[in-house]
């Protein structure tokens, strides 16, 4: 049997409000917010007694998703939101835009910050930059030059 497709991404931040807005901003679509907990969800995590609030969000296309976490219990035990590009693990995710540039300018009043200096041309190709989002999260952003 093959895979049927992927189902989500998710992203564990502190602020579930400031995320949402951000990725809002961005283009997805809030599908719903909801609080896992429960010696079901700590069966599938293994973390035990937990609880979390989780919100959902989609791209427009509506094939993708992305997943957002606020731990309440247990605690986050690790930060990688300050990793470089080249770190080991999950790092980021990267998103197919319209408008580069105008999408910048709507992110840069949520905080969002360039890696680099500059948002560099790949052939005549695309367009690309990675991004500091909420909470120094890595983000890319692509533009399809057609």
């Amino acid at each position: 049997m093959a895979i049927k497709r992927m189902d989500n991404i998710g992203i564990v931040v502190e602020s579930l409000d400031t995320a949402i807005s951000f990725f809002a901003e961005l283009g997805l679509v809030l599908e719903g917010r909801a609080m896992a907990e429960g010696e079901w969800a700590g069966r599938v995590t293994g973390l035990g007694d937990q609880r979390v609030e989780i919100a959902m969000m989609r791209t427009p296309d509506g094939h993708s998703r992305l997943e957002l976490s606020r731990f309440i219990t247990p605690p986050v035990v690790a930060d990688h939101r300050n990793a470089p590009v080249n770190a080991l693990g999950y790092l980021r995710v990267m998103f197919a835009v319209d408008d580069i540039d105008d999408t910048l300018v709507r992110l840069r009043k949520h905080g969002a910050e360039l890696v680099s200096s500059e948002v560099v041309q790949y052939q005549d190709v695309y367009r690309l930059c990675y991004i500091r989002g909420p909470e120094g999260l890595l983000i890319g952003l692509a533009q399809e030059l057609s």
